[in-house]
């Protein structure tokens, strides 16, 4: 058996529930608890794993908080010198 992920438009998902259900015997349907509270998880873990790779390979670079607060804060005062009215 394979898993397929379908979209089915809100105005056609009664006319394919009768289709699976005339089916049922191939078909079984399943919901995914992980798209039932996040629509998006399968992208958002996709690009975590992404950034975890990067940051293993030395592509990314992880800083502390202290640091990325320092530079957060250089950076605004830089901004406000260079657009003060």
């Amino acid at each position: 058996m394979q898993t397929l992920t379908v979209q089915v438009e809100d105005n056609y998902i009664q006319n394919f529930m009768n289709y699976v259900n005339n089916h049922s015997e191939n078909i079984t349907i399943l919901k995914d608890k992980n798209l039932e509270s996040d629509s998006f998880f399968y992208e958002r873990k996709k690009e975590l794993h992404q950034i975890r790779d990067d940051i293993k390979s030395g592509k990314s670079q992880l800083i502390s908080f202290d640091d990325f607060e320092n530079n957060t804060t250089q950076l605004e005062k830089e901004l406000e010198l260079k657009y003060a009215n």
